[in-house]
């Protein structure tokens, strides 16, 4: 939804295999967290950074790179041919020039401060920030010295937590209600390893869209639906930030894997819109019943992410209110008579900075529902003609990094607005042992600040650690 958050400025993109399977409400350790703490520092450094030396970076592809985008950035916006010569297709594919231009606005320039590590195709350096703040940048290369991936988080990194009681203190640290599960997932079965209100339903934020690319597969499976069908982009179907569809013109067309990729990977708004358009929020609706979805009528009308921000947005609170109040079928109908044609124009999401009804107006499952539905995706993307599915699920990890020659294959979606952070990872080992962890938070009383997806990342790392063992 509101731009989605990860913990660092991530862009990568990649095409590896995945799979997954549901959890069943089997019993875990489970250890409810405790009251709150003051989350993990985590962000930008608000200090001064120590005074450095010469530093230089080497000759090799990935060094050529890096020094191109050090000069790069201090004149923003890159042009679409520069992206072109210096990133190669997979990424460009994942991080079109808008979206790069769009997640490098916030730095300014950037001073190189020192190498920590470099070989020919990967390099991991410190950089000074806008004059104040010291980042790690890690950037990769392909084998025709195209950049591949690129990662800038703060280099006071949260700390990994080594313990399952490190891990459920630096989650509950984050805000007063989290759910987390932590699962390893085999032969189509799951076994909780740590769970606390594993099967407690909360506000997903735009993880909601797993819901619709699963009932997007189930549609290709029929053949009612094809990869490549065009879909176009209208005013009727944009919505606000995140993603990028909803700048282009009336009238572009859009392939149907593009959308679908767009919206896991780049979190678009308006992707996600398209889709549920083409198939219908039945459809969707139907896709959280057949997974398995605890209380799937919490979901039903299922939102467009437009109809949300109409809700929270346009004659806040009284429209949001008057939906409440209804049954299933008036809201329907005040969705279809109201609400769908409230222009987009109307709408100031800057009013936005506080939770808005996240207990009543949000889209709703369990990190248990979160298991499931990625098990039926596992199972589609296993049917012919729906490899896609694994490979649009794989584009962005969320900003987590695992170390790929331990975990060479990651699925992502989270999701975020005002008082709610979710993430959400099925991550294999080299060895083929597939690990889940999903955290879902929320906080009805104020936003969550963006330093707590950084704090979340660290525990999520260490959970899939943990459970890796």
């Amino acid at each position: 939804m509101p731009v989605a958050r990860t913990a660092a400025l991530a862009l990568a993109a990649a095409a590896v295999t995945a799979a997954a399977a549901g959890c069943s409400g089997a019993a875990a350790r489970s250890s409810a967290p405790s009251g709150p703490a003051s989350a993990a520092a985590a962000g930008s450094a608000s200090s001064s950074p120590p005074a450095a030396g010469p530093v230089s970076l080497p000759g090799s592809p990935v060094g050529v790179q890096a020094r191109w985008l050090l000069g790069a950035i201090a004149r923003l916006p890159i042009p679409a041919a520069q992206v072109t010569a210096h990133f190669d297709q997979a990424f460009r594919t994942a991080v079109p020039p808008s979206r790069l231009n769009e997640a490098l606005a916030q730095v300014h320039s950037l001073r190189l401060d020192a190498v920590a590590a470099e070989s020919p195709t990967a390099l991991v350096m410190t950089v000074t920030a806008n004059g104040t703040t010291r980042l790690k940048v890690s950037m990769t290369v392909d084998a025709s010295g195209l950049i591949s991936g690129l990662l800038l988080q703060p280099d006071n990194a949260v700390p990994v937590p080594s313990s399952w009681a490190g891990v459920q203190r630096q989650v509950a640290s984050v805000a007063p209600r989290t759910r987390l599960l932590v699962a390893s997932v085999s032969g189509g079965t799951c076994r909780p390893v740590q769970a606390a209100g594993a099967g407690t339903p909360a506000p997903l934020g735009s993880a909601f869209k797993l819901y619709v690319l699963d009932a997007l597969a189930r549609a290709i499976a029929a053949g009612t639906v094809s990869w490549n069908q065009l879909l176009t982009v209208t005013s009727q179907v944009k919505s606000l930030p995140s993603g990028q569809l909803q700048n282009e013109p009336d009238g572009t067309t859009v392939t149907v894997r593009q959308v679908a990729a767009d919206m896991i990977s780049l979190s678009d708004n308006t992707a996600a819109d398209m889709l549920i358009t083409l198939l219908g929020r039945g459809a969707v609706q139907a896709a959280a019943v057949s997974t398995g979805m605890t209380d799937p009528g919490r979901d039903v009308p299922f939102l467009t992410t437009r109809e949300l921000f109409v809700l929270k947005l346009d004659d806040w609170p009284r429209l949001a209110d008057r939906y409440l109040a209804l049954d299933a079928a008036g809201r329907a109908a005040l969705l279809s008579g109201t609400i769908d044609r409230v222009p987009l124009s109307s709408l100031n999401a800057t009013l936005w900075t506080a939770p808005r009804d996240i207990d009543s107006l949000e889209w709703f499952a369990t990190p248990l529902d979160v298991s499931h539905v990625y098990a039926s995706l596992a199972a589609l993307a296993a049917k012919p003609g729906l490899a896609p599915v694994a490979s649009i699920l794989q584009i962005n990890d969320g900003g987590l990094r695992l170390d790929p020659g331990q975990w060479p294959s990651v699925w992502f979606k989270g999701g975020s607005e005002p008082g709610v952070l979710t993430l959400n990872y099925l991550a294999t080992t080299n060895a083929g042992k597939k690990y889940l962890v999903s955290v879902l938070t929320e906080n009805p009383a104020a936003a969550i600040p963006d330093s707590s997806a950084q704090t979340l990342l660290g525990a999520i790392k260490g959970a899939f650690q943990l459970a890796a063992g």
